[in-house]
């Protein structure tokens, strides 16, 4: 298992180990430990599915008062997945990393609070699971 650090070093890239063989393939979709090792801090309280089709353009989405981190990947289909320093003050306020997400290539994006995340569907659909740090709240948004 793969944890690289972006041009927004807050923001990591996760490469899963995958095992496939003649029935398909395993992998781990989320360890604490490990993920905790490598720079993914948690604790992830809420889980979410989301599936929109080619072009649609999701986010940019944040919440102010309660921010929201993510870990979010791509079950099925190709995104190009981005994440945004939305944090007054801070040296990269204001600075992206994108990167492409796709249920072939098992990758997963940590985008911590204080970011704001958004994506654009490239495939003709895509199923997108990410798991949360904190609850939506709607009037936070």
């Amino acid at each position: 298992m793969r944890f690289t650090r972006t041009e927004l070093p807050e923001v990591i890239l996760v490469e899963p180990d995958v095992y496939p063989d003649s029935r398909g393939f395993f992998l781990e979709t989320y360890h604490q430990k490990k993920y905790a090792e490598g720079g993914v801090p948690g604790p992830f309280v809420q889980d979410n599915h989301s599936r929109s089709v080619r072009g649609t353009l999701r986010g940019l989405h944040a919440q102010v008062g309660r921010p929201q981190g993510k870990l979010v990947r791509a079950v099925a289909g190709e995104m190009f997945d981005v994440a945004v320093d939305i944090r007054r003050g801070s040296q990269s306020f204001g600075r992206w990393v994108g990167v492409v997400l796709s249920g072939e290539n098992f990758r997963q994006l940590y985008i911590p609070p204080g970011f704001a995340h958004g994506f654009c569907v490239l495939s003709e659909r895509v199923d997108v699971e990410y798991k949360c740090t904190d609850f939506y709240d709607r009037d936070d948004e």
